[in-house]
C-alpha cells in the first residue's frame, strides 16, 4: 500500500553466530525475561526429602542425642554431642534455604531473602549457646516444665543475683532466639511460596514422594511451633498463605506440587497443634507454666514432668 512504511527484516544471523536476545522486561532485581513469568518446576523431592531428614536428626534429634549418649564421652563443662548436632543445621539449613530460593520459577526479592539468611544464622546461634545451657541443666535436676526462679536448683543459688543470669540466659534462647530464628525461616518459606502458583491445572499436582514425606514433614511443623513457642508467627504465615491462595485464584492460577506440599504440611500441623492441645487441657501444672490465652504446652516440658517421673519410678521398681 502506497504511504505505509515497509519495516525491514532483521538480516538473518550466521551459522554459529549468538542469536539475538528475546525480549526482556525490567523487573526488580534487573532484567526479567517475559518467558520467567508463568514457568513451572517439578517438585524438589531432593530438597524436601533433606528438610524432613536434617531437621528431623540435627534438631529434633540433638537432645535426645544429648541424653541417651553416655555422659562420659560429653562432660558438662564440654559440647554435648546434640551441641554438635544444632552446629550442623546452622550450617545446612542456610544452604538449603537458599537452593529452594533459587528454584523458584519466579524472581524473588534477593536482598530480603539474604537478610533472612543473615538473620537466621545469628538467631539460632544465639539458640546454640542458651538451650546448650539449658539441657545441661537436666542432669543437675532442672525442671522444663517449672519457671526460671520457680526450679529448686535456681532457688538455692547464692547470691541470688545469678537467678538474673539464668534469666537472662533463659531469655536468649527462648526469646531472642527463637525470634531471630524463627521469624526469618517462615519469612523465606513465605516467600517462596508467593512463587509456586501456575496456570497449568496439570501442574496442581502431587506425586506420591510428596505425600510420604508430608506426614514427617507436618509432625516437624508441629514439634517446631509448640517447642519455639511460636503459634502466633505460624498461624499468620499460614492465614498469608490462605490469603494469598485465594487472591491467586481470581487471577486463574493454581498451586504447584511444591505449594501444594507446603501449604498442606501447614494444615495438618493446626490439626496436630489442635490436638496436643486438647489432650493436654486439663493439665493442672502445665497450665501453671502457660497460663496465657494461647495454651500450648512445650513437648519438653510435657517430658521432664511426666515421662521422666515415668522413668524414675520404673528404676526404683
Amino acid at each position: 500500500m502506497q504511504g505505509t512504511a515497509r519495516r525491514r527484516p532483521f538480516p538473518a544471523a550466521a551459522p554459529g553466530s549468538p542469536q539475538p536476545p528475546g525480549p526482556v522486561y525490567p523487573g526488580r532485581h534487573g532484567a526479567v525475561k517475559n518467558e520467567d513469568t508463568f514457568k513451572t518446576s517439578p517438585f524438589h523431592l531432593d530438597l524436601w526429602f533433606y528438610f524432613t531428614l536434617q531437621n528431623w536428626v540435627l534438631d529434633f534429634g540433638r537432645p535426645i542425642a544429648m541424653i541417651i549418649l553416655p555422659l562420659e564421652w560429653f562432660p558438662l563443662n564440654k559440647p554435648s554431642a546434640g551441641d554438635y548436632f544444632h552446629m550442623a543445621y546452622n550450617v545446612i539449613t542456610p544452604f538449603l534455604l537458599l537452593k529452594l530460593i533459587e528454584r523458584s520459577p519466579k524472581t524473588l526479592p534477593r536482598s530480603m531473602v539474604y537478610v533472612s539468611i543473615i538473620m537466621f544464622v545469628m538467631g539460632a546461634s544465639i539458640h546454640l549457646v542458651g538451650d546448650s545451657v539449658n539441657h545441661r541443666l537436666i542432669f543437675s535436676g532442672y525442671q522444663h516444665h517449672l519457671s526460671v526462679r520457680e526450679n529448686p536448683i535456681i532457688k538455692n543459688l547464692k547470691p541470688e543475683t545469678l537467678i538474673d543470669s539464668f534469666e537472662l540466659l533463659y531469655y536468649y534462647d527462648e526469646y531472642l532466639g527463637h525470634s531471630m530464628w524463627y521469624i526469618p525461616f517462615f519469612l523465606i518459606l513465605f516467600i517462596y511460596f508467593t512463587g509456586c502458583f501456575t496456570p497449568v491445572e496439570e501442574e496442581s499436582r502431587m506425586p506420591v514422594a510428596a505425600l510420604l514425606l508430608m506426614g514427617p514433614s507436618s509432625l516437624y511443623y508441629w514439634y517446631l511451633v509448640t517447642e519455639g513457642q511460636i503459634f502466633i508467627l505460624y498461624i499468620f504465615t499460614f492465614f498469608a498463605m490462605m490469603a494469598l491462595v485465594m487472591h491467586q485464584k481470581r487471577k486463574g492460577l493454581v498451586l504447584d506440587s511444591n505449594g501444594l506440599f507446603l501449604f498442606y504440611s501447614f494444615i495438618i500441623t493446626l490439626v496436630l497443634i489442635a490436638l496436643w492441645v486438647v489432650w493436654l487441657w486439663n493439665d493442672k501444672i502445665l497450665r501453671k507454666k502457660y497460663p496465657g490465652v494461647i495454651y500450648i504446652p512445650e513437648p519438653w516440658a510435657f517430658y521432664t514432668l511426666h515421662m521422666n517421673n515415668l522413668h524414675a519410678a520404673k528404676e526404683s521398681l
